[in-house]
């Protein structure tokens, strides 16, 4: 019988049996034997076999498996009990978290489902409407803008969404102040998208009113609103969350792996950025031909803006060109870049931050700038962490960690590269098991197919991981999860992963910068006194 020539402890490869098959041996030494293609092959086939040895070899040194990152633990929960939510500020970023919530405009399904049939590739409406439902009513609307506030409405009662179609959606009340809404005994927590201007009065006084929050960064345009909203929060009880969706990449959660893991050895240097090359890279969006002073209420608008001025379409829709309303490059994207480096190294706020840049390109009446610069310094972890960004220019210049021993990319894929002065890797380089001009190790989370990215807008925010990620092989929204994470610590308790703490890192940090460039000079973190000095 076969079964008696097989050794204990023998691979099996070197056996081969009747009925079987034979071994990759048996194919090298019969390929050996047939000239030409047979050679071909057969040095196709050995090579193959010394990769798999080195990469197992690599694997194994770095105590690395090929699984999936660790990703946050409610990701499996299913939802719980009926959530009244409310949306403050439809715009772009209101419109795009009401629909990773499972409410969309019907223009939008609709235009996802011509993309669809144009472009086979073109996912995005099954993915939506494979999302989970989160069992939300949406209740109540708010925005200042009419048109806004109509398109709110209507995306509450429109029946198409993900888990199909049940009992016709009662949809939601329009209310014209955010005051109004958070009195309403119909909602349960808000969604905040509102300009960053008005983030601190609203959060907190939803605070007060026991409404949970979820925050669209930057968390505040103050630091002095940073301490007072921190307080409201940590005093009330409800659950924060800060729109840092990125938090859900497991690029991200991989990359945090790796680090703790000592891979990349002392990491000295971490460089970020965010360039961008198009009017609306730039935040010079459309105006919508219905805006008027009859559609929209300015003086709302205006609120805790420090500087009241006429009725401007201009400051209306592109209220990120200018510190009224905002914090220009600083808050709206470095605050990105940030969040995702203290996510993966939990580095907390610099010990100083120097910042430049000018208005260089878009000399468009604005009084951020487009190109901007800083640099903290993190002496008690021995490392700098520099962010640059340019509205004029697409070169990618990735998200990168300096180490002794290796350097890690971190985007939608990440990729370490061995450093070939490496004190870690010096034996295995010396032995060719790893080759320094080659990644060391390449993390892709799922993606089996080509994803249809349509426009430059999505391909830079899918390059930053700011779109989609994967789980158990599906694309899936990182809004979505983001959300899905602040539901399931409402319903279940617990701090989701960028709660106040974190959000109070955040801003503080983005301050630093800002007030480094308002005021010329270096400015410092107080960690006694709590404030920027």
């Amino acid at each position: 019988m076969p079964e008696k020539n097989v050794r204990k402890g023998e691979p099996q490869e070197q056996q081969p049996q009747a009925g079987r098959g034979i071994g990759r041996r048996e194919v090298l030494k019969g390929l050996a034997s047939v000239p030409v293609l047979g050679l071909f092959v057969y040095g196709l086939l050995k090579k193959r076999s010394l990769d798999e040895s080195r990469r197992a070899q690599i694997l194994s040194e770095l105590g690395l498996g090929e699984a999936p990152a660790v990703l946050p633990k409610t990701t499996g929960k299913k939802a719980g009990e009926l959530i009244r939510l409310g949306i403050i500020g439809f715009g772009g970023r209101g419109e795009d978290l009401i629909r990773a919530a499972g409410f969309a405009h019907p223009d939008w399904v609709e235009q996802k489902r011509r993309d669809a049939e144009r472009n086979k590739l073109d996912k995005w409406l099954e993915d939506w409407l494979k999302q989970e439902d989160l069992n939300l009513a949406l209740t109540a609307v708010c925005d200042v803008f009419d048109v806004r506030a109509e398109r709110g409405l209507a995306a509450s009662k429109n029946e198409v969404r993900p888990g199909g179609a049940g009992a016709p959606l009662a949809g939601a009340k329009r209310y014209r102040h955010y005051q109004e809404l958070l009195a309403s005994k119909d909602v349960d927590a808000v969604i905040i998208a509102t300009p960053d201007h008005w983030h601190a009065q609203m959060a907190i006084d939803a605070a007060q009113a026991g409404k949970h929050v979820y925050l669209e960064k930057c968390m505040t345009r103050t630091e002095e609103e940073v301490y007072r909203l921190h307080e409201a929060v940590t005093r009330s009880g409800i659950v924060f969350q800060l729109g840092h969706q990125n938090r859900q990449q497991a690029t991200h959660a991989k990359a945090r792996e790796i680090v703790q893991k000592g891979i990349l050895g002392p990491i000295t240097l971490v460089e970020t950025t965010t360039n961008r090359n198009s009017p609306g890279g730039a935040w010079v969006y459309d105006i919508h031909k219905d805006g008027s002073p009859q559609t929209i209420d300015w003086e709302q608008f205006q609120g805790p803006a420090p500087h009241k001025v006429p009725f401007s379409l201009e400051r209306f829709f592109r209220w990120r060109c200018w510190f009224d309303y905002g914090t220009g490059l600083s808050g709206d994207l470095l605050s990105h870049e940030y969040d995702a480096v203290n996510q993966i190294l939990d580095l907390g706020i610099p010990h100083s931050a120097v910042a430049s840049g000018g208005i260089y390109f878009y000399k468009d009446g604005r009084d951020v700038p487009d190109v901007f610069h800083v640099v903290f310094e993190y002496p008690e972890r021995n490392l700098t962490l520099i962010y640059s960004a340019t509205l004029a220019s697409n070169r990618n210049r990735g998200k990168v960690f300096m180490g002794h021993d290796a350097a890690m990319e971190v985007g939608g894929v990440l990729t370490v590269t061995a450093d070939y002065e490496s004190t870690r890797f010096k034996k295995k380089i010396e032995e060719g098991i790893i080759d320094p001009s080659l990644p060391l190790f390449t993390y892709h989370p799922g993606a089996k197919g080509i994803d249809a990215v349509t426009s430059a807008s999505e391909q830079y925010f899918a390059s930053r991981g700011l779109l989609y990620t994967y789980r158990e092989g599906k694309r899936v929204d990182v809004s979505h999860l983001h959300i899905k994470e602040w539901l399931d610590c409402i319903r279940n308790g617990g701090q989701p992963s960028c709660n106040i703490e974190r959000g109070f890192e955040e801003a503080i940090t983005c301050h630093m910068a800002t007030k480094s460039y308002l005021e010329g000079r270096k400015v410092f973190w107080d960690p006694v006194k709590r404030r920027i000095v």
